[in-house]
Order: structure tokens, then C-alpha cells, then sequence
């Protein structure tokens, strides 16, 4: 698991109930992306955060699978975008 600190603070990842860290402060979860049934397939769409639409996959757990690795392949970018600093 890849976290990033902010120079606010801020720590950015893909959430993971592995991890709680509300024991340090406030936390905000947000939604990156929506996975969703395609007729008998299935999609991740990562547009919340800027990202494609992956699929369709034959499985909902491959479209989940697609969705972390896409989101943990990108996570620096997505945070320097929170900061303004573009991807």
C-alpha cells in the first residue's frame, strides 16, 4: 500500500480497511470511480477522478481489481492534481 503525504497534511490512497487512520485525525473517503453492470459484463469508470472507463470485464472482482490497480498506478498524479499541480 502507497501512501502519500501532502505538504498539508493530507494523506492520500486507495482505501483499505486494512488501514484506519481515523485514530489520527479527521478523515474524508471520496469515491473514485463507479462499478458498474454492463448487460452481462461489467465496467469501472474512473471518470470521477479523470481517469477511462475499464471494460468490459466478465467478472464484477476483475472490474474491482481493474479499478485499484488503475487508481494505485496513478495515485502520485491524483494527488499532485489535488495540489494543483496538474498530472
Amino acid at each position: 500500500m502507497e501512501l502519500i503525504v501532502l505538504p498539508d497534511g493530507t494523506v492520500c490512497y486507495v482505501y483499505d480497511e486494512q488501514l484506519d487512520l481515523r485514530p489520527l485525525g479527521e478523515v474524508s473517503i471520496k469515491r473514485a470511480s463507479h462499478v458498474e453492470p454492463m448487460g452481462d459484463c461489467w465496467q469501472a469508470d474512473l471518470s470521477p477522478f479523470g481517469g477511462p472507463l475499464l471494460g468490459p470485464l466478465q467478472r464484477r472482482s476483475e472490474a474491482l481489481a481493474a479499478e485499484v490497480e488503475w487508481l494505485t498506478e496513478h495515485l502520485a498524479q491524483l494527488a499532485l492534481g489535488r495540489l494543483g499541480l496538474g498530472a
